[in-house]
C-alpha cells in the first residue's frame, strides 16, 4: 500500500504553497489583466453599437434631408417653369396688345388717307366741274355740244379716279 511518510507530505505542503503563491503572483494578475480585457471588448463593443445607432440615425437624418432637399428642388424647378409660364403668358398678351394698337392706328391712318384723297378728289372735282362749266358757258353751245362736253368730262373723270374711289 502507500505508505505515507514526511515526504508525500513535505510535497503537498510544497503544492498548496506553490499553488497559494501563483494565486497570488499570477493568477489574480492574470485574471485581472483578462477581466480588464474583458470589460475593455465589452466597451468596445457597446461602443461600435452606440457608434452604429448614431451612424443609422444620421444616415436616416441625411436621407430625410436629402428627401426634403429633392421637395425643395422640385418646389423651385415647379415655381420657375410657373413664373416662367406667366412670363411668357404676359409677353404674349403685351405683343398681341401691341399688334392690336398697331392695327388700330394702321385702319385710323388708313382711314385719315381715305378721308383726305376722298377731299381732294372732291377738291379736283369741284375744280374740273368749275372749268367744264367755265367751258360750257364760254362756249354757249347748242345742246348737242354741251351734251358731248359733258360726255367728254365724264370719261375724263372715270381715267382719271384717285384711290379706287368712283366718281
Amino acid at each position: 500500500m502507500i505508505d505515507i511518510n514526511m515526504t508525500l507530505v513535505a510535497q503537498v505542503l510544497n503544492f498548496l504553497i506553490l499553488v497559494v503563491i501563483l494565486r497570488a503572483v499570477a493568477y489574480k494578475p492574470v485574471m485581472k489583466m483578462l477581466k480588464a480585457r474583458e470589460e475593455k471588448i465589452a466597451k468596445s463593443i457597446d461602443a461600435a453599437e452606440a457608434d452604429e445607432k448614431k451612424a443609422k440615425a444620421l444616415l436616416d437624418e441625411y436621407n430625410k434631408q436629402l428627401a426634403d432637399a429633392r421637395i425643395k428642388a422640385q418646389e423651385i424647378v415647379d415655381k420657375a417653369m410657373k413664373r416662367a409660364q406667366e412670363e411668357r403668358d404676359a409677353s404674349v398678351a403685351e405683343t398681341k396688345r401691341e399688334i392690336e394698337q398697331m392695327r388700330k392706328a394702321a385702319k385710323e391712318d388708313i382711314a385719315r388717307e381715305r378721308d383726305r384723297a376722298a377731299m381732294q378728289l372732291r377738291a379736283e372735282m369741284v375744280a374740273l366741274s368749275m372749268q367744264a362749266a367755265g367751258k360750257i358757258i364760254a362756249a354757249n353751245m347748242d345742246n348737242k355740244a354741251n351734251e358731248k362736253m359733258v360726255s367728254d368730262f365724264i370719261d375724263q373723270l372715270d381715267k382719271d379716279k384717285i384711290g379706287g374711289l368712283p366718281c
